[in-house]
């Protein structure tokens, strides 16, 4: 009996049109793109919610809060940048220095908070440390795949 429903769904499965989803050239795949805003989600709510859970004081958390915005408003802008300047987009270099030192700063900030921090365990700078890196990692390339995706569907 079992062989004969194995027979079956191999009939079944072979008639079953594959729909195949065309890309776009230069488009990143739709596997990249949930990967990247994955990362995004999960970078900043781990963040936020170990935020949120932290016994620090509220103007600490303020603090960290602001760094995060912050980061990650300067990495995508310093990549907006880059990439104006590699495609041959006007970008004045006043604001892709102060791009530049933006993020510089931001992870200055979160690097001597976390330092400075004696009201936090070891383990849980780590933690914040990780997540703040994941989030600007995974906003830099969302914003490199939202670009990417709008430049390829205007090529057609």
């Amino acid at each position: 009996m079992s062989n004969e429903n194995e027979v079956l769904f191999e009939k079944e499965k072979q008639n079953i049109p594959k729909v195949k989803v065309e890309r776009k050239e230069g488009e990143p795949t739709a596997a990249f793109k949930g990967a990247s805003w994955a990362a995004l989600l999960v970078g900043v709510s781990a963040y936020l919610i170990g935020l949120f859970n932290a016994t620090m004081e509220l103007n600490e958390k303020g603090y960290y809060f602001a760094v995060l915005i912050f980061g990650l408003y300067a990495s995508v802008s310093l990549q907006k940048a880059v990439r104006d300047k590699d495609e041959d987009i006007p970008v004045t270099s006043i604001y892709y220095g102060i791009s530049w030192l933006a993020l510089i700063i931001a992870i200055s900030l979160m690097a001597i908070g976390l330092y400075n921090a004696g009201s936090i365990v070891l383990s849980e700078k780590g933690f914040y440390a990780m997540s703040f890196v994941l989030s600007l990692f995974a906003a830099i390339t969302v914003q490199k795949n939202i670009r990417d995706t709008n430049k390829a569907r205007e090529r057609d």
